[in-house]
């Protein structure tokens, strides 16, 4: 039985079966000390909290007075309202990349309110980028090597207004270009996504030479920034899409990155997660989190998840 429907069994059960699941998982604590005598607080049943429970100490040292604690205490729940079951739905949607909006998640009842559902998916897709940026400083985002070749391009990521209308600020004018690096190696996929101001060889190949391992297969179109990747130490093929889009000689093509593109686009299009940069900045560093560790860690997407919120939100 995987991770999700066991999560989604609890979470249908409610209550102390779903606390008890994400106290296993080290999302909740599942011992407290109080604050003030240091000894072990009791968990104990209540009604006047959501959750059903809370932490709770009645020692003499407190002259009569009860300490308690939320259970959600130290927790990303900490500061929220919402329910524990819809905080699960919410992940579940998460493991399942940009693809729901929240206008379905609102239908389907995940969370009353727009602005506590944009507040807590913002927050998990924070601790995602926060680990993408762990990987990059430790430069295990790395690409390309043996058995591997990378593909190489650029696309436009402008903003679509609703039926083509409406007015975009001068921000999207000059900073509307997403560099793409993908690492194909059998069936796996690595992107690497990095928003940039020109197409220039000046922007472009320092970024090449930081994320590609020297010596690594790479393909790309006929741009002429590219033109110096073979003085650079890299086998580089060309494909001039004018003439066609296999090389007849070598075989070689863009398609798999051409493809990531419509993908990529389609989800962010549809979450609208490209309305300001930091937005699309965003979700270009959650595409390569899914990628990069979500679908490589042994338990799934939400496995990996709960493993970066641990890393976050030390109970």
């Amino acid at each position: 039985m995987t991770l999700i429907r066991r999560l989604l069994e609890r979470t249908a059960q409610g209550g102390k079966q779903l606390i008890g699941r994400l106290q296993e998982e080290r999302l909740l604590a599942k011992k407290k000390r109080c604050p003030v005598c240091n000894n072990k607080m009791k968990f104990k049943r209540t009604n006047t909290t959501k959750d059903g429970y809370r932490w709770s100490c009645r020692k003499s040292i407190h002259r009569g007075r009860s300490i308690t604690r939320s259970i959600r205490d130290g927790s990303i729940f900490s500061r929220s309202h919402m329910s524990l079951s819809s905080w699960m739905k919410i992940m579940h949607s998460l493991s399942q990349g940009l693809r729901r909006r929240h206008v379905d998640m609102l239908e389907d009842g995940v969370c009353g309110s727009s602005k506590s559902l944009t507040r807590d998916t913002t927050l998990l897709r924070e601790i995602c980028c926060a680990a993408v940026r762990r990987l990059e400083r430790r430069r295990e985002m790395r690409i390309g090597g043996r058995r591997a070749f990378v593909a190489i391009d650029e696309s436009k990521f402008k903003h679509k207004g609703k039926y083509g209308l409406g007015r975009f600020g001068k921000t999207w004018q000059r900073r509307s270009w997403v560099f793409g690096m993908m690492e194909v190696r059998r069936s796996r996929r690595r992107p690497v996504l990095k928003l940039v101001e020109t197409r220039s060889k000046r922007r472009l190949l320092p970024i090449i030479r930081k994320y590609v391992r020297p010596g690594s297969e790479i393909i790309s179109d006929c741009w002429r920034s590219y033109n110096r990747l073979s003085h650079d130490g890299y086998i580089h093929y060309q494909v001039n899409h004018q003439r066609y889009f296999v090389h007849p000689g070598t075989g070689a093509h863009t398609q798999h990155i051409e493809r990531a593109w419509r993908t990529y686009k389609e989800d962010i299009y549809r979450y609208s997660g490209n309305l300001t940069e930091k937005a699309l900045k965003m979700n270009l560093r959650f595409i390569e989190w899914n990628h990069w560790l979500g679908k490589q860690h042994r338990k799934g997407i939400l496995g990996r998840l709960f493993k970066d919120i641990r890393a976050f939100y030390k109970v």
